[in-house]
């Protein structure tokens, strides 16, 4: 059964990813594209370090293996603070992250830790989430480029067309 003491981790860790959210997207004020970026990969790290905590993401909490996870949001951390918060430089990073998760996911799997369906939709999810963010940060890094916020399904990574001084698009 869960207590009030069972919930202040919980809480502690969501108004620390409250503080980072705001931290980080506060640099870039109105660029919403990169702060649904950013939301998407501090909520993906938030799930898993949540689950780790809580129920343990392979077999108990104190379980050994569950401390490859703790891998995983690190891997995006570290690169966030490399990459300066540069939306193209995180989208790098996250997708080294997806890449971390589904490594975690396979090994977990090759080791049989617990049934095989679960494991493989749950780490599914997660390199699915750390993907998405990546690929909404590379929109974001799109429509930074051309001074504009231009709507999350508007900014086009691969437009590289520009204005030139007489207006003509080019």
């Amino acid at each position: 059964m869960w207590t009030v003491f069972n919930f202040l981790p919980l809480a502690g860790l969501a108004a620390a990813f409250v503080a980072v959210f705001a931290v980080v997207t506060g640099r870039r004020p109105g660029n919403g594209v990169y702060k649904c970026a950013v939301g998407l990969a501090l909520a993906g790290a938030f799930v898993v370090i949540w689950l780790n905590l809580a129920v343990g993401i392979i077999g108990e909490p104190d379980n050994l293996a569950n401390l490859m996870y703790v891998g995983v949001p690190a891997v995006g951390g570290i690169g966030g603070v490399v990459a300066r918060f540069e939306p193209r430089g995180i989208a790098r990073t996250l997708a080294a992250t997806a890449g971390a998760q589904a490594a975690v996911g396979a090994i977990a799997l090759a080791a049989s830790f617990q049934p095989r369906m679960g494991l493989a939709v749950l780490n599914g999810a997660f390199v699915a989430l750390s993907a998405g963010s990546a690929w909404v940060f590379e929109r974001a890094a799109g429509a930074s480029a051309r001074g504009s916020e231009g709507g999350p399904f508007r900014a086009s990574i691969h437009d590289h067309r520009r204005q030139d001084s007489l207006g003509k698009w080019t």
